[in-house]
């Protein structure tokens, strides 16, 4: 892990703070759970959709209270083994929990937004590349950016710092964003998917998920399937256009500088990736 923090110093910048839950999807989850026969699959298509619920029943699921061979990365198959019970604890905790302001709702509806289409269409990646880590990559296209919303709250003018990166032709944003706050959002994010139990592909990618020139520089044998994880990330970002909503900017700069070792390792031609793009837009996915 490269960075001028250590982990006892993030952990510091961390304490006190948590991703909000999206509040239309607590409203859903309620409405579902007050049924007088909730349905766990309507439950797990919902708790899906946002980050924050995700990270809890995972990590709950994935904890040492469960004991289980192998981790989750499965929000339906979390959510059936913790039961309705526990998902309604964990669901009520988060709700008081989250006494967010209108303006700091406002400001990570980008977030959630950008959060939830990322992980659908690296979803339908997986499946279109006959990429059988189906589940581990729709945890990864939800969690990759989840460091952004804490360093938000974090540190002042950070909005600023993450759009100047974006919006820079040599795109290096997590350089800026160690020159401005000695930590970086990919960083914070690992130590979060870390601790919510994410499996260790999931983990490495997002530590590193605006370095992929690196992974890609310095592989080591036996790492195909971590180089997979990434690539599939970065299509997805692009196909979800990231580069705009969440960086404001009007070009995808870092695509540009990486695209090609993502279609180099997947043996796939422009040709094709416009075809995989097409077929996500059919799907209603990679449109907003």
């Amino acid at each position: 892990m490269s960075s001028t923090l250590n982990e006892n110093q993030l952990k510091l910048i961390l304490q006190g703070i948590s991703i909000p839950p999206q509040p239309q999807i607590m409203v859903d989850l309620h409405m579902e759970q007050a049924m007088p026969d909730p349905d766990m699959e309507r439950i797990s298509e919902i708790i899906s959709q946002d980050v924050s619920l995700s990270a809890a029943v995972l990590k709950l699921v994935n904890s040492a209270s469960f004991n289980l061979a192998k981790k989750i990365a499965s929000i339906q198959q979390a959510v059936m083994l913790l039961g309705p019970t526990s998902v309604t604890n964990i669901v009520n905790g988060l709700a008081v929990k989250s006494e967010l302001s209108d303006d700091a709702i406002k400001s990570l509806h980008s977030f959630w937004d950008t959060a939830s289409e990322v992980a659908v269409i690296c979803s339908s990646l997986a499946n279109q590349l006959n990429f059988k880590y189906q589940d581990e990559c729709y945890a990864l296209g939800l969690f990759h950016n989840a460091g952004i919303p804490l360093m938000l709250k974090r540190f002042d003018g950070y909005k600023d710092v993450l759009k100047q990166g974006y919006q820079d032709p040599e795109f290096n944003l997590t350089d800026v964003e160690n020159q401005a706050f000695k930590t970086n959002h990919s960083v914070v994010g690992y130590y979060l998917a870390k601790s919510w139990g994410l499996p260790k592909s999931c983990c490495a990618v997002i530590a590193k998920h605006h370095r992929v020139d690196y992974l890609f520089h310095h592989r080591v044998p036996g790492d195909s399937i971590n180089l997979t994880f990434a690539s599939i990330l970065k299509m997805a970002e692009h196909i979800a256009s990231t580069y705009r909503h969440i960086g404001g900017a009007s070009e995808d700069y870092e695509w540009q500088k990486i695209g090609h070792y993502v279609l180099d390792h997947l043996e796939l031609s422009e040709y094709d990736f416009e075809g995989i793009i097409e077929v996500c837009h059919e799907q209603g996915i990679g449109t907003i």
